[in-house]
């Protein structure tokens, strides 16, 4: 598990039943399937894509806060493409819906996610 995903279901059991906790939950799902195409534990683009279908179905079901639900299809979208600069494009694009709907420390979290797959991103190669 990454730190991104530990911080958002910690975030996620200190929350009650609702709208902030279900967003959580959707922002962690969406981290899991984003990080997974940044390296060096990159899945293959056959898992990526039906990691992304699962998502999408998962996702339909949920209901979140307006910020995140107007967010989340064009970070999907983003996910989708499977590369590690879209995945760094679509958790910063969830950044501040975040922040407005559940606060501060799980867009921290996004923010430090979409940090990492961008400098992956640019220097795939360890130095």
């Amino acid at each position: 598990m990454t730190e991104t995903e530990t911080r958002l279901l910690t975030a996620l059991a200190g929350e009650a039943r609702g709208p902030k906790r279900n967003a959580l939950f959707a922002l962690w799902l969406v981290a899991r399937t984003a990080e997974a195409v940044v390296p060096p534990d990159a899945v293959p683009a056959r898992s990526h894509r039906r990691r992304v279908e699962l998502l999408q179905r998962r996702l339909s079901s949920v209901s979140v806060p307006g910020a995140i639900r107007r967010a989340l299809p064009a970070a999907l979208r983003q996910v989708a493409e499977g590369t590690p600069r879209a995945a760094a494009l679509a958790l910063h694009q969830l950044v501040a819906p975040t922040r407005e709907a559940v606060g501060a420390a799980a867009a921290d979290a996004l923010a430090a996610a979409a940090i990492r797959a961008r400098r992956e991103a640019l220097d795939p190669e360890p130095t």
